[in-house]
């Protein structure tokens, strides 16, 4: 793998590494171990999944969660979202995409954008992360993060006014936590993001039942 180089060119070393890792915000940290690892213009899901190992389903999550929060991008990520939480909720510990969903790639410019495209929220939360072992890092932890993620991905892939930010807020965060092996900030995500979840979920049978009223009225 090419090392990352400093502003003037140079590799980093193991005390510039070492320094950057707690000077550098983790969702640009993790973004930018990304694009170095593969330098060309796209990446596919797949090479990070096969690149990442045992961290590849919280970076993905997390990678596919980030343009969720722009308006019209969530359902285009909710479909690998939901087989990764189906993967992790099911206990696999290195996901295993489909080939049709491991082909999908993202350009390398567009993904380095993605660490400046959060919210001042998640940018303060950034701040509050780092390794913390606890019962949030565990295996059954994982698991639950992983049905928490399905149900997010759902929630994207349906269509609804204001439905698909809260939960993937939630998402963002626990992903994060997941990566970062912080059980806090676990703990928290997905505190956030059942209740994203909750929240879209009541929006959605609201729709859904003025919809059926409406039909009824009509009918």
């Amino acid at each position: 793998m090419d090392g990352m180089t400093t502003p003037h060119g140079a590799p980093d070393g193991p005390d510039t590494a070492h320094a950057s890792e707690h000077e550098t915000a983790p969702i640009s940290r993790i973004v930018r171990e990304v694009a170095a690892r593969f330098p060309a213009d796209r990446i596919t899901l797949g090479d990070m999944a096969e690149a990442f190992g045992d961290r590849a389903f919280g970076l993905l999550i997390l990678l596919l969660c980030l343009p969720s929060l722009l308006p019209g991008m969530a359902s285009v990520f909710g479909l690998p979202m939901l087989i990764l939480g189906l993967q992790m909720g099911l206990g696999r510990r290195v996901p295993k995409l489909p080939r049709f969903i491991a082909r999908q790639s993202i350009k390398r410019t567009d993904l380095l954008r993605l660490s400046d495209g959060g919210s001042k929220w998640i940018k303060r939360i950034e701040n509050y992360v780092k390794p913390r072992p606890g019962p949030f890092t565990g295996n059954t932890a994982d698991k639950f993060v992983g049905w928490l993620t399905v149900y997010t991905a759902i929630m994207l892939i349906l269509p609804g006014p204001g439905t698909n930010g809260p939960p993937a807020f939630g998402n963002i965060v626990m992903a994060l936590g997941v990566v970062e092996n912080d059980s806090r900030v676990t703990g928290w995500g997905i505190l956030l993001c059942l209740l994203g979840n909750l929240f879209a979920t009541a929006v959605l049978g609201t729709l859904a039942v003025v919809a059926i009223k409406a039909l009824g009225w009509v009918v």
